[in-house]
């Protein structure tokens, strides 16, 4: 298992320089640049100015070049500074990424815990009024646009019933607060969004675990364990289960770059200064060094989330080993 995992490690960097490539010259084809966003909004600019920012931002010297420049950085952990305001591109990510990842990893355990119960269900009661009614749910969770109900939440449950707060991780006067008052106040700013990043998910993840338990529900082997007298109970916990969870580990796997990328739609509606937030500002001003910065982070969590699918394969199921 050791050699095929450091195989598989060797084997992620030319993907990762590949991947680096392809995004640095394809991120380039947008139209202007940041030194056309600093001086065609002010008249004072002038173009010698503009110039002299193409130089110090290293603008004007050839793509390859720039890559090249790049990737010497980047082997050294150091992804430059940000064209926005000068600072390090490491610095700002670490700042944001605690922040992205919680509230992801949040909004992914509320999918497990409620779509695996919910695809087991589905496929025991199979047909059945209980079944119908869970798939008329999933089918509104998949056709509902993530921001269209952020939006309708924000209204009915922050503006008419100001149950909830719709922005922010913290109200105005938390440094008045201490102890429970102040999680308490954190609790609440982080309950719509982590309901609209899981929304979404949840409908996917019970159709997937439906469909795999069904398929399981019809082997060989469950027949004969229910043959052998055990409950239900006994047959899905015990020898249905596991199996039925392949399919779950391969999305885990791959929704693992998703806990940086899929956040820039709710944090920017709520005002969560997360990941997703800096990604579409940097994207807006054509931030390069934090655009490519956030996007080698998405490459390198992708690779890594697909060899943890496949290591997990062999942890679920005995059958499998690496050799």
């Amino acid at each position: 298992m050791l050699a095929y995992v450091l195989k598989r490690l060797i084997s992620m960097v030319p993907l990762l320089l590949g991947i680096t490539i392809i995004t640095f010259f394809v991120i380039r084809l947008a139209p202007g640049n940041p030194t056309f966003y600093q001086g065609a909004f002010n008249p004072r600019v002038k173009p010698e100015a503009v110039k002299r920012l193409e130089k110090i931002y290293g603008l004007d010297k050839p793509l390859p070049v720039q890559y090249l420049l790049w990737v010497k950085r980047m082997v050294r952990l150091d992804f430059g500074n940000s064209f926005v305001d000068g600072k390090p591109v490491m610095r700002k990510i670490a700042e944001r990424i605690p922040i992205t990842l919680t509230l992801n990893l949040l909004s992914m355990i509320l999918i497990l815990a409620v779509a695996i119960p919910i695809g087991i269900v589905s496929a025991m009661k199979r047909n059945s009024l209980l079944d119908r009614s869970l798939t008329v749910f999933v089918f509104i969770g998949f056709s509902t646009p993530s921001f269209w109900l952020a939006l309708l939440l924000m209204i009915l449950l922050g503006i008419k019933l100001h149950w909830l707060p719709i922005s922010g991780l913290e109200s105005l006067n938390a440094d008045q607060l201490h102890g429970m008052a102040l999680w308490w106040d954190r609790i609440k700013h982080i309950i719509l969004p982590v309901f609209v990043a899981a929304f979404g998910g949840l409908a996917g993840f019970s159709r997937y675990m439906r469909q795999s338990m069904l398929e399981v529900l019809g082997q060989d082997y469950i027949i004969t364990a229910r043959a052998k007298g055990l409950t239900e109970g006994e047959v899905i916990r015990r020898h249905a289960l596991k199996n039925a969870l392949m399919p779950i580990v391969t999305l885990l796997g791959l929704s693992v770059p998703g806990l940086i990328g899929g956040s820039v739609i709710f944090e920017t509606i709520f005002a969560i200064p997360g990941m997703g937030q800096l990604f579409y500002e940097a994207a807006l001003a054509r931030d390069y060094p934090t655009i490519m910065g956030i996007l080698t982070i998405g490459a390198v969590l992708t690779l890594l989330g697909n060899l943890m699918a496949d290591v997990s394969y062999a942890l679920i199921d005995p059958r499998i080993r690496y050799q």
